[in-house]
């Protein structure tokens, strides 16, 4: 266990407890000589009671010498800090240290019976620090005969003061690696916690605890936000936000957390102004959920920009109502596409199985007129026909008709803007995904 802080002190205790053999290794002596003594160099409930029978057990110890803590192990787990830089990135001087000193250790020390080490980085760090950073130390300082290394991510999701909690009950337990031997080194190491061990993508690994940290402090700063709102209106916004996290169907749920393209409709975009409105109203800043339009706004922008920084004039547009299985057309981010790009001169032909001119009525058919006077001219209910002769196709429509046109005739380019279209269209020459 290569850094003896919070993360790395609570997962060597509870991997001792499980009955590993664990060696503890970390530069500063205040943190190793604790555990020497018996106790945690870290304050966390009923961890200092968990080293101390790890280290009566004889199996928990700690060194300032990796190569002590390296004679005959098979996995080292670095838990080392990264802290910001003053521009805000993530400083990985301690992750290259610790690689370097398992890499130069290992020279000097017994190897695994295996003949394999498995170096799995568990700090959080920006996705291709495994693959870069990691791989390119590994480069400098190569094996010695008779061992080979493998590499992998595997976050920890560890909140301080309930950590051994956590450990023994997490969320998920991911590990990312392109090395079936590491893969089979960790889920042997965690399989006392009874959590599927969940092999991905390295990338995706290093990426996900970013995703769980981003939205933690998203939901922070949203109730705070509707606190701020809603005391203007003598509304107790803890009674709100209690019922609130009740929903599980949208609220708290994976129902809105895909990637893919904006949001539109009745509802989302007129209701989050409103509630701008009043925040200007009663001089509050919101710049969360201010920023939720910024963005919605930057999704739409994004793709009229790769449009036009490709070649080709002719654009098939399949899907044009704001969600699958309605003709809603009302603050459709796709009309808002349509519309752009017929203004700089593109010529559009849409396909959507269900709107249909002739039957839009009210609010509905007022916002196509408003965006789309010609939809009636551009707007076919066949796939092929409007896919016929398109460089590229912009597609939301997840129907099977468009889904088999799509396969019949690829143009040159596909954006899926849904990702939800299906292996086969994902393997077509020049897919892209609208955000991944």
């Amino acid at each position: 266990m290569f850094g003896l802080g919070y993360v790395g002190s609570v997962t060597a205790a509870c991997l001792a407890a499980a009955g590993h053999e664990v060696w503890g290794v970390d530069v500063d002596t205040a943190k190793v000589e604790p555990i020497v003594r018996g106790r945690s160099p870290v304050v966390e409930p009923g961890l200092d009671e968990l080293v101390a029978a790890g280290v009566a057990a004889g199996r928990l110890r700690a060194t300032t010498d990796p190569r002590e803590a390296l004679d005959g192990a098979d996995v080292s787990l670095i838990c080392v800090g990264t802290p910001s830089t003053a521009a805000g990135s993530t400083d990985l001087t301690y992750i290259k240290r610790a690689v370097r000193d398992i890499a130069e250790a290992a020279r000097d020390v017994v190897r695994p019976e295996s003949g394999f080490h498995s170096i799995v980085v568990r700090s959080t760090v920006p996705p291709g620090t495994v693959d870069g950073v990691v791989a390119q130390v590994l480069a400098e300082v190569p094996a010695p005969d008779g061992l080979t290394f493998g590499t992998a991510m595997c976050p920890e999701f560890l909140r301080e003061g309930s950590g051994l909690a956590d450990f023994y009950a997490p969320p998920f337990v991911v590990v990312g690696t392109r090395n079936p031997r590491v893969g089979s080194a960790l889920t042997d190491l965690f399989a006392f916690l009874n959590v599927d061990v969940q092999i991905v993508d390295v990338r995706t690994a290093e990426a996900l605890k970013y995703a769980c940290n981003a939205f933690h402090a998203t939901k922070v700063s949203f109730a705070n936000e509707m606190g701020r709102i809603f005391r203007h209106f003598a509304v107790d916004s803890r009674e709100v936000m209690k019922i609130f996290v009740q929903d599980t169907s949208l609220n708290i749920s994976p129902y809105y957390l895909k990637p893919g393209f904006a949001f539109g409709g009745s509802c989302l975009p007129k209701d989050l102004r409103s509630v701008l409105h009043l925040a200007r109203m009663n001089d509050t800043e919101l710049p969360l959920l201010s920023g939720a339009l910024a963005t919605n706004e930057r999704s739409v922008r994004d793709i009229v920009d790769r449009v036009i920084a490709g070649p080709g004039r002719e654009i098939a547009l399949l899907g044009l109502s704001f969600k699958h299985a309605t003709d809603d057309l009302r603050e459709s981010p796709n009309v808002e596409v349509a519309e752009r790009l017929i203004g700089k001169g593109y010529n559009l032909r849409i396909y959507d199985a269900i709107v249909n001119p002739t039957r839009l009525v009210g609010a509905n058919l007022r916002h196509v007129q408003s965006k789309l006077p010609h939809l009636q001219r551009v707007l076919t209910d066949d796939p092929h026909a409007a896919l016929a002769g398109a460089d590229l196709a912009i597609v939301s429509a997840t129907d099977s008709a468009a889904v088999g046109a799509l396969l019949d005739n690829p143009p040159a380019r596909t954006i899926d803007l849904s990702g939800r279209l299906g292996a086969e269209v994902e393997a077509l020459p020049g897919y892209e995904g609208v955000g991944w």
